[in-house]
């Protein structure tokens, strides 16, 4: 269960309409490596993590990635709601506009549609966290590269955020990672799946 706090993470300010921007925005809203993505990653993954503490990591980052989910649905909105139909045309937006109008569809920056196919949930927790180190490494490197391409002060600024909270949440899943490892080297909790080492005679 979740309290919805009717606020974004953080502010944004967008200064002028820039669809063009907004086209390859949109990849961390339906992308691979989007917001979406990681979300439901994480959400999913939660149930078969071992330990409360990497129970409450996947709860965590998976609700605050609806926050940037927000954050990211909300710059494109901004960038593209003044634009008429010549200027998405000539953004690269034609074939979007004609099938959704000014609304937001989840996609990355070529339009290829979201698919649950850009994540994984093996139920093996040293995998699932691996991959999660992994998607907020490649997350992070996305908005570097967003941050290169826009020239909107505001939306430089709320890229910066989403970025350093990239760097955030890979901690935390090596945090938990590192713990899960000592969860399963501990011969009473044993893992389906592992075959642990066995005691040597003697020790």
């Amino acid at each position: 269960m979740w309290v919805y706090v009717k606020h974004l993470e953080h502010p944004i300010s967008v200064s002028r309409p820039d669809p063009a921007f907004a086209k390859v925005l949109i990849t961390q809203y339906g992308g691979p490596d989007g917001e979406f993505s990681a979300s439901w990653r994480y959400l999913s993954q939660r149930y078969t993590m071992p330990t409360r503490q990497t129970k409450a990591i996947c709860t965590d980052i998976g609700t605050e990635e609806l926050a940037h989910l927000e954050m990211v649905a909300t710059m494109v909105h901004m960038l593209t709601r003044d634009a008429g139909p010549k200027q998405m045309e000539a953004a690269g937006w034609g074939g979007h506009y004609v099938q959704h109008g000014p609304a937001l569809y989840l996609q990355d920056a070529a339009g290829v549609p979201w698919t649950a196919a850009f994540f994984q949930s093996t139920g093996d927790p040293v995998a699932d966290l691996t991959e999660d180190m992994a998607a907020e490494q490649k997350a992070r490197a996305t908005y570097e590269r967003l941050i290169c391409l826009a020239t909107d002060p505001g939306i430089r600024d709320a890229l910066r955020f989403l970025r350093e909270r990239e760097v955030v949440h890979f901690q935390r899943f090596g945090e938990g990672l590192m713990s899960v490892q000592e969860y399963l080297n501990n011969k009473h909790h044993a893992w389906p799946g592992y075959d642990l080492p066995k005691t040597r005679p003697g020790s």
